[in-house]
């Protein structure tokens, strides 16, 4: 009978946690070298973040002819101004840097559209002062921090603290990763991006909750089996199913980062990125922390497991 290709050889015994020397001086890398990043080189902010006027339009031919629109753009005298494709060749996105008062960012539309005639059609037209963009980027934050907080809070519950501390440790290092890949492509950080770290969240902590739940049946399961030891144990018993998930997303991410255009690169890099690192900090980062913040096996022994009678068997969660 057939039963499958295994994509991880079931008696795989790689020593993951005695690699953590060397895997926790790179993870401490991925994690300042991007704040380093941030502080003295930036991020991109889009018109999202930093205000500014976008137009969409759409050519009558196909493709659209890009460096002649640059050229009617760059004698505007509005400032930057970013052109790019929005989808198909003929649709463009022209953004517009934020002017000094609303009257010049007005302005700035009618000029725009005095260069360009009546060779295009205008799709859209979105202004973006800097009181909403301001408004936005605490949102945002808010949105990240509620996320952490909201995580902890139900690993803490599900699990015990140390699992709930290792695991927001390690989306941390997912999160500064992924806003340093940010910082050093110099990719438009906007509203997009922000949706981008929430689903790496999400997805990595996906990841890390399997593996933990392996962790907790075998620190019931084998009492006597000293930590490091248990945590690869843990840790090879579930990278077949790590391994296939995360391959798998990342081949079906794979086309919207080659073929999805300007509009979703930065979004599609940053997944693609996402998907690499939450794999890397599942294994190396949230599991060796384990070894650091001491679990307790009695915390996952059956008589710490309340039972609903006499001779009940402990509760699984």
């Amino acid at each position: 009978m057939f039963r499958g290709f295994s994509f991880v050889p079931p008696d795989t015994k790689i020593d993951f946690v005695g690699l953590r020397t060397i895997t926790w001086i790179v993870s401490a890398l991925l994690t300042v070298v991007p704040l380093i990043l941030v502080a003295t080189v930036g991020l991109n902010f889009g018109i999202d973040f930093q205000g500014g006027t976008l137009i969409e339009i759409q050519t009558k031919e196909s493709p659209a002819n890009l460096s002649d629109i640059r050229s009617k753009m760059s004698g505007l005298g509005l400032g930057e101004v970013q052109i790019q494709e929005f989808g198909a060749p003929n649709a463009i996105l022209i953004r517009i840097a934020a002017q000094p008062t609303e009257q010049q960012q007005q302005a700035s539309i009618a000029k725009v559209k005095q260069a360009l005639g009546d060779t295009v059609e205008y799709r859209r037209v979105e202004i973006v002062g800097p009181t909403v963009s301001s408004e936005l980027i605490a949102s945002g934050t808010i949105a990240v921090v509620v996320a952490m907080l909201g995580i902890l809070i139900y690993v803490w519950f599900r699990f015990e603290w140390q699992f709930a501390v290792a695991a927001i440790a390690s989306l941390i290092h997912d999160v500064t990763g992924t806003i340093g890949l940010y910082s050093a492509l110099q990719l438009e950080f906007n509203l997009s991006s922000i949706a981008a770290i929430l689903t790496i969240i999400g997805y990595s902590l996906n990841d890390k909750v399997v593996i933990f739940d392996r962790v907790r049946e075998n620190l019931r399961k084998y009492k006597r089996m000293p930590l490091v030891e248990l945590l690869d144990l843990s840790i090879n018993e579930t990278l077949s199913r790590t391994v296939l998930t995360h391959v798998t997303t990342f081949l079906a991410m794979m086309p919207f980062l080659i073929v999805g255009g300007e509009a979703i690169f930065g979004f599609a890099l940053a997944m693609c990125w996402g998907i690499v690192i939450g794999a890397y900090s599942s294994i190396f980062v949230a599991s060796p922390l384990q070894l650091i913040l001491g679990v307790k096996r009695d915390a996952f022994s059956p008589s710490a497991v309340p039972a609903k009678g006499r001779g009940a068997a402990p509760a699984r969660i």
